[in-house]
């Protein structure tokens, strides 16, 4: 989720299902302060979904900041038949842990 559809999200949008597991954590002062702006902005959205929800959006980002390695196995073609190499970079292992750990918190809660 991109930072300016979040704006609207907060505005108009509940929230989902959440999990079980919390994560503790610490804020820097500043970014504390800043979390604090946002909830007196958007005082329908409690902090802890705007904590979540910009999580999200910064997962989605590194998600789609990790670069695409080529490796050596063609897995297809493209539409002017060049061959297209199987993804050996950070992407897949991110993928397949993800599935991983929410199959694990799915079945804890």
């Amino acid at each position: 989720m991109k930072f300016k559809p979040l704006l609207d999200h907060w505005k108009k949008d509940p929230a989902p299902v959440r999990t079980a597991k919390e994560y503790p954590i610490r804020l820097e002062l500043d970014d504390a302060a800043r979390l604090q702006a946002l909830a007196e902005l958007f005082p329908g959205q409690p902090i802890d979904v705007i904590i979540t929800d910009l999580l999200r959006a910064g997962l989605d980002e590194i998600a789609a900041a990790m670069p695409y390695e080529g490796g050596p196995k063609v897995i297809s073609r493209d539409d002017h038949g060049d061959p297209l190499y199987e993804d050996i970079g950070l992407t897949p292992r991110f993928v397949e842990l993800t599935r991983k750990f929410k199959k694990k918190l799915e079945a804890s809660g």
